[in-house]
């Protein structure tokens, strides 16, 4: 039904190298791998036959473990419309408390609708908020009132551009403070 490669460690494993620990489920210990250091990525691909089997409105998602007293974190969905995709892997010492146990990929196929957006999307939204609030802060100190209107100079826009690249060429690390 579907393979992962960690690039750089293991050739492709199918779904054998998973325990199947529900009807729609399946994990893989990364411990039984044998690898000399963890994999930074995981590239999951669905196989022909799985993509054209998958019921509609369902996807399969992919979460990672780093470690046994660490979350799962959700890494993304494949489903027709994206049947392969590279994740990059959490580390487990970014917690105070050390990593306890083996780090584990799970993978299950679940109601696409009910699976939250990737993290790279969330973290483009949060950005994305971020510089639209600096326009809006930038905008409001150049507003006028006008019945409950915010009433701005027609090239506010192309000052406030001009502004954030200055900045950005000045502070190379403005451009980060924009990520959460």
């Amino acid at each position: 039904m579907f393979g992962i490669v960690f690039p750089d460690h293991t050739f492709p494993l199918d779904a054998t190298a998973f325990a199947q620990v529900a009807p729609n489920s399946w994990l893989l210990d990364l411990s039984t791998l044998a690898l000399a250091t963890a994999p930074r990525s995981a590239v999951v691909f669905l196989l022909p036959a799985a993509v054209a089997a998958l019921p509609p409105g369902k996807a399969v998602a992919v979460y990672f473990q780093a470690a046994t007293n660490r979350p799962f974190a959700f890494l993304g969905a494949l489903g027709p419309t994206r049947p392969s995709a590279s994740f990059p892997l959490p580390e487990a010492g970014d917690e105070p408390e050390p990593a306890v146990g083996p780090a584990k990929l799970g993978v299950a196929v679940e109601d696409a609708a009910a699976l939250p957006p990737p993290p790279d999307e969330q973290r483009a939204e949060r950005v994305a908020l971020r510089v639209g609030e600096n326009l809006f802060n930038f905008m409001q100190s150049f507003c006028g009132a006008d019945g409950g209107k915010l009433v701005v100079p027609t090239d506010i826009l192309d000052r406030w551009f001009r502004k954030f690249q200055e900045r950005a060429k000045k502070d190379p690390a403005y451009l980060k403070s924009f990520d959460f």
